[in-house]
């Protein structure tokens, strides 16, 4: 009768052992969805909205970077975006949308992942750098919640997992 008891307990502790292994191999999963769906709605966003690429006027990029030129931690790139508001607001926008589909795909994930940190980080020093106190400005947390994907990567239920794994198969 102890046996069985004690082979009940061992069990049950390597199923819940098995449990939190599982919640931990894919605890990065919801962050890549979050960001990957945000990144893409965003690039989205932009993209149809027919005053965001104008160089002046409500709600273009132009209007946005004059209004935080004076106020950002880097004016030099502020300037540099006010040499083309189109092209600017068209990289920016083009950048979301390559970086949520590369984090939502898992495909070449730590570099989109760099990608999503590196916009998140201009954004930061440059439109909402002025916010206080600074945990009101979301890019500042964009930025912190990429920085998990830019060291794990993609490793699960991805685009570069299947890749790897077929790389595995060919090698001898």
């Amino acid at each position: 009768m102890a046996h069985g008891y004690a082979t009940r307990v061992r069990t049950g502790m390597d199923q819940a052992r098995g449990r939190r292994e599982t919640a931990r191999r894919y605890a990065l999963l919801p962050l890549r969805i979050f960001l990957g769906v945000t990144f893409i709605y965003a690039g989205l966003d932009k993209l149809t909205d027919s005053a965001f690429f104008h160089a002046t006027g409500t709600g273009s990029i132009g209007e946005l970077m004059h209004g935080v030129r004076d106020t950002s931690a880097i004016p030099a790139l502020v300037d540099l975006a006010l040499k083309s508001p189109p092209g600017f607001g068209y990289a920016i926008a083009l950048g979301e949308l390559a970086v949520g589909i590369g984090t939502l795909l898992g495909l070449f994930g730590r570099l989109a992942a760099l990608g999503g940190a590196l916009i998140s980080l201009s954004l930061w020093l440059t439109v909402s750098w002025q916010t206080t106190p600074y945990y009101y400005g979301n890019d500042l947390a964009y930025l912190m919640a990429w920085l998990p994907l830019v060291l794990a990567g993609t490793p699960l239920l991805s685009a570069d997992a299947f890749l790897a794994s077929r790389r595995r198969l060919r090698t001898p």
